[in-house]
C-alpha cells in the first residue's frame, strides 16, 4: 500500500505530516511512502533527507497522490479548492486534523466521495492512544511559543533582576485553563521567572499546576466542571459568574496573560471581558489560544493583535506551524502510530472499527459518516 505526503496549502503553514523517522517506520511496517517535492523544506527536511530514508520524492501532487491509498496530512482540505480532493481517490484513506465537529460541508464532501477519514481531534484520550494524541502534542508546541511571544512583546523583564540600578521584580503572568497548552505556558513562564497564576474549572488539575510551581486560583465556592474524558465542559450561569469574578480579581496584577480554554464543538468560553481588560496594567499582554473558536478574551480577533486600553491581546491562529521542525516531529510520531493501528503484519491496511482507536477516530467510510457524534452534530450527507 503507497501512503502519500503532500506539501501543506494552509498559508504560512511551515510543518510537514511525516519526517523521514516516520518515513522509515512505515517502510519497517510494509508500506511504500511517496512525498511531494519540497514538502518538508519549511520544516527543515530536504527531498535527499527523504530519499535517504527510503521514500520516493514525486515532483507534483497528483504524481504523489497517484496508486495511494493513504494520505498523511496536518490541515483540512479545502472544499472550496476542488483539486485538494480531486486527487483523492475513492476508498482512499485520509488521516488529518479535519475539524469535524465545525466542518460539516468537509465532512459530508469526504463522505461523497467515499473517502475514509480519520480525524486527529478525534483520537480518543486513554492510555493506550497517547502517543497517537496529536491534539496534546501541538498544544504542547502552542504553550511553550504563547509565552515566547507574550514575553518579546512585553515592556520589561519576566525574571527577578538585582543589579547596581536596583532590584527588578519579577513579571507576573496568568494562564487560564490548565490543559496541555496551559500546563506547558505555566512551566515556560516559570522558566523564565515569573511568578505564576492560573485556573481551571477541573479541580482535578489544582495538583499538576502546583508541581509546576504556580499558584491555583480558587473561589471560596468551588467552580468546577469536568467533562468527558478529562476535558472542560460548560459552566453553569451562576458557576459562570463567580468564575469571571475570580478572574477580574487576578488579572489587574497580570503583566502577561495566556488563555486556553475549550471545549470540543462549542465556541470557546468568555473569561476575559473588555472591562477586565481595561483594568489591566498598560503594557500588559494577553495571547488567546482559543482565537479560532471564539476566543476567551472580548475583544480578540483570530489571527490578528489588538491594542485595547494599553493592552495588546494577540490572537494567533498557528502557533504550532511556527515552531515547524519539533512540531513535525511531534505530528508524524503521532500519525505514524496511527497509521500503525490500520496495518497488518504483512503489510495490508484493514479498517477494524472495533478497535478502540480507529473506531473513534473514523469521521467517513463507505459513503456514511460513522461517527455518532460527528452525525448528529452536523447530520448526514443527505440532509445537506
Amino acid at each position: 500500500m503507497k501512503v502519500a505526503v503532500l506539501k501543506e496549502t494552509l498559508p504560512g503553514e511551515a510543518r510537514v505530516a511525516l519526517v523521514p523517522q516516520g518515513v522509515q517506520a512505515l517502510l519497517k511496517a510494509g508500506l511504500e511512502v511517496t512525498v511531494e517535492a519540497g514538502c518538508g523544506l519549511s520544516a527543515g527536511v530536504s527531498d535527499e533527507a527523504y530519499r535517504e530514508a527510503g521514500a520516493s520524492v514525486s515532483p507534483s501532487p497528483s504524481e504523489a497522490l497517484a496508486g495511494a491509498g493513504v494520505l498523511l496530512h496536518i490541515n483540512p482540505p479545502s472544499v472550496a479548492d476542488p483539486d485538494e480532493l480531486a486527487g483523492l481517490a475513492e476508498g482512499s484513506i485520509l488521516v488529518s486534523f479535519l475539524d469535524p465537529l465545525g466542518n460539516a460541508a468537509l465532512v459530508r464532501r469526504l463522505a461523497e466521495r467515499r473517502i475514509t477519514a480519520l480525524s486527529m481531534e478525534l483520537v480518543p484520550r486513554i492510555t493506550r492512544a497517547q502517543s497517537m494524541d496529536a491534539l496534546s502534542s501541538q498544544a504542547t508546541v502552542a504553550g511553550y511559543k504563547a509565552v515566547l511571544m507574550a514575553a518579546d512583546s512585553l515592556p520589561k523583564f519576566l525574571p527577578m533582576f538585582t543589579t547596581a540600578a536596583g532590584t527588578i521584580r519579577p513579571g507576573k503572568a496568568l494562564v487560564l485553563g490548565a490543559g496541555v497548552a496551559g500546563l506547558q505556558a505555566i512551566a515556560t513562564a516559570r522558566r523564565l521567572g515569573a511568578v505564576v497564576e492560573a485556573f481551571d474549572v477541573r479541580p482535578a488539575v489544582k495538583e499538576q499546576v502546583q508541581s509546576l510551581g504556580a499558584t491555583f486560583l480558587q473561589a471560596e465556592e468551588e467552580v468546577a466542571a469536568e467533562g468527558e474524558g478529562g476535558y472542560a465542559a460548560e459552566l453553569s450561569e451562576d458557576q459562570h459568574k463567580k468564575e469571571l469574578e475570580l478572574i477580574a480579581g487576578a488579572i489587574t496584577g497580570a503583566d502577561l496573560v495566556i488563555t486556553t480554554a475549550q471545549i470540543p464543538g462549542r465556541d470557546a468560553p468568555l473569561l476575559i471581558t473588555e472591562e477586565m481588560v481595561a483594568s489591566m496594567k498598560p503594557g500588559s499582554v494577553i495571547i488567546d489560544l482559543a482565537a479560532a473558536s471564539g476566543g476567551n478574551c472580548a475583544v480578540t480577533r483570530a489571527g490578528e493583535t489588538v491594542l485595547s486600553h494599553g493592552v495588546q491581546v494577540m490572537g494567533p491562529l498557528n502557533l504550532p506551524g511556527m515552531i515547524p521542525v519539533h512540531a513535525s516531529q511531534m505530528y508524524s510520531k503521532n500519525i505514524v502510530t496511527l497509521v500503525g493501528e490500520l496495518v497488518t503484519e504483512d503489510g495490508a491496511i484493514e479498517l477494524d472499527f472495533d478497535n478502540d482507536v480507529v473506531g473513534p477516530a473514523t469521521v467517513t467510510h463507505d459513503g456514511e459518516i460513522v461517527n455518532e457524534r460527528v452525525r448528529s452534530a452536523i447530520g448526514s450527507p443527505q440532509e445537506a
